[in-house]
């Protein structure tokens, strides 16, 4: 049986890709956030005006 780093990556391969998508969907989420929270504060600054 093939061990090593190899063998754990052809074992796991939908478990890494699952893994990758998860994070890529967290930073996606966390730049909406943040630009949402820029946003508002762009908003409350024009209605100051």
């Amino acid at each position: 049986m093939d061990s090593g780093l190899l063998g754990f990556l052809e074992r796991n391969a939908i478990y890494i890709v699952l893994f990758i998508v998860l994070v890529i969907w967290l930073g996606i989420f966390l730049f909406m956030l943040n630009t949402d929270k820029r946003l508002k504060e762009i908003e409350k600054e024009l209605k100051e005006k």
